[in-house]
C-alpha cells in the first residue's frame, strides 16, 4: 500500500501571525514539504492544479519536473489534473516527457475542478463538464497507446495522423486515477476503463465515500477487469497531530475557523465527528485511518493533507515527522494484515512494464 501527500497549494493567511507567505516562498515551501515526505519514507507526492488565487500549483508539470529532478524515489502525482480544461493532447506530451525525466516515477489523477470561472478562461463550458471529461479522456488514452491517431469530438480541433511526441517510457502510459467527490459518472469512467478511482474523502461523511467506492468496485467487476475487491482505490485525508491529543485540537483551531475551505461553518468538533478529519495524537490518526478499510474495503494509495490554512512549514514538516516515524510504519504493517492475496498493489511504472511484456 502507498502512503503520500498531496497539496492544494492554498497561499493562507496564519491566522496566529497575522502573515500569508509570498507566492515564491509558498511554491519553494512545497519543494521543501515534497522533499521531506521523500527524507521520512512516504511514497507519493500529489499537488493541485488551480488557476485563480489564492492558489499557486497552476503548472503541475513545472513543479513535478523540478522535483523528479531532486528526488530519487518519489512517486510524483498530482490532485488533480484537468481533464476539463486541458488539452488533452498537451497533457499527453507533458506527462510522457515527465515520465522520461523521472524514469517512471510519474501517475496523474484527472478531475473535472471545482472553480467555476476556470472553464471559460480555457474556453469550455462548465456545464458541459462530464462530457468534456469522456471525451477529452478519451482522446488522452489513444495518445498514450497508439502510434498514430486520426480523431474527431465535439469540443476539440479534429486530429488527423498525428503521433504523440515523445511516446510513453518504455510505451507505457502513466496510471491514471479518476478522482471524484461527489460524481458517480466519474466513478463509472474509472471502472469501464479499468482505471483507479480516488475518493477525495476530506468533505463528505464516511457513508458518502462509501456508496462512491461500492459503484466504482462494482462496476469494475461488471466490465471484466476482475473482482470488486481488486478494483484500485484511492483515499484522501486530512490530519493534524502533535503528541497530545489536546494540544493537537488547541494548536489547530484557529487554522481551522479561519480557513477558507471549511471555516466560519460547522465547528471543529461537528466536522472531526461528521468527516475524515483527524485532529489529535499519531495513535488516533492511526486508529482513524484503519477504520477506512471498514467500509471501502483493503485499498491501495492513502494521500493526507497537511499543508493548508495557512500552516506554517516548520509545523507541517513537524507533521511529515510524525507521519514518516510513528503513524505510516503502524498502518503498513497492519493494513497488510489479513489483505487478501489476490488484492493488488497500487500499479507503479515497472509493475505496469512487467505486465505489459516488456523490458524497462
Amino acid at each position: 500500500m502507498q502512503f503520500g501527500i498531496f497539496t492544494v497549494g492554498d497561499v493562507t493567511t496564519d491566522p496566529t501571525t497575522g502573515r500569508a507567505p509570498t507566492e515564491a516562498e509558498r511554491i519553494k515551501a512545497t519543494v521543501a514539504i515534497a522533499k521531506k515526505a521523500e527524507e521520512v519514507g512516504l511514497d507519493v507526492f500529489a499537488t493541485g492544479e488551480h488557476h485563480n488565487p489564492p492558489f499557486v500549483p497552476s503548472s503541475p508539470t513545472t513543479l513535478l519536473g523540478y522535483l523528479a529532478a531532486q528526488t530519487e524515489r518519489l512517486i510524483l502525482s498530482t490532485s488533480t489534473t484537468l481533464i476539463t480544461t486541458n488539452d488533452p493532447v498537451k497533457i499527453a506530451e507533458d506527462f510522457a516527457v515527465l515520465q522520461h525525466l523521472s524514469d517512471g516515477r510519474v501517475d496523474l489523477m484527472l478531475g473535472r475542478g471545482n472553480t467555476g470561472p476556470v472553464y471559460p478562461w480555457f474556453g469550455q463550458d462548465i456545464r458541459e463538464a462530464v462530457p468534456l471529461t469522456v471525451e477529452h479522456y478519451d482522446l488522452l488514452r489513444r495518445l498514450w497507446r497508439e502510434p498514430v491517431v486520426d480523431w474527431e469530438g465535439q469540443f476539440r480541433t479534429p486530429l488527423q495522423g498525428f503521433t504523440l511526441a515523445p511516446r510513453p517510457l518504455d510505451d507505457v502510459p502513466p496510471f491514471v486515477w479518476h478522482a471524484s467527490i461527489r460524481t458517480p459518472e466519474i466513478a463509472e469512467l474509472a471502472a469501464y476503463y479499468g482505471d483507479g478511482f480516488f475518493a477525495n474523502h476530506i468533505f463528505w461523511p464516511a457513508s458518502h465515500t462509501e456508496r462512491m467506492v461500492a459503484t466504482y468496485r462494482s462496476r469494475f467487476e461488471h466490465y471484466g477487469h476482475g473482482t470488486a475487491a481488486q478494483a484500485i482505490v484511492g483515499l484522501g485525508g486530512q490530519v493534524f497531530m502533535r503528541r497530545r491529543s489536546q494540544d493537537a485540537v488547541a494548536e489547530f483551531r484557529p487554522y481551522f475557523d479561519n480557513a477558507p475551505v471549511y471555516g466560519h461553518g460547522p465547528s471543529l468538533e461537528e466536522f472531526t465527528a461528521q468527516t475524515p478529519l483527524t485532529v489529535g495524537s499519531p495513535e488516533e490518526v492511526i486508529d482513524r485511518t484503519l477504520h477506512f478499510r471498514d467500509y471501502v474495503g483493503d485499498y491501495q494509495r492513502q494521500l493526507f493533507l497537511v499543508d493548508h490554512a495557512g500552516l506554517p512549514l516548520q509545523t507541517v514538516l513537524e507533521q511529515l515527522d510524525l507521519l514518516g516515524e510513528e503513524v505510516v510504519p503502524v498502518l503498513r504493517k497492519e493494513f497488510q494484515s489479513g489483505r487478501p492475496d489476490d488484492v493488488p498493489d497500487a500499479p507503479t511504472h515497472a509493475a505496469l512494464v512487467a505486465a505489459a511484456g516488456r523490458e524497462s
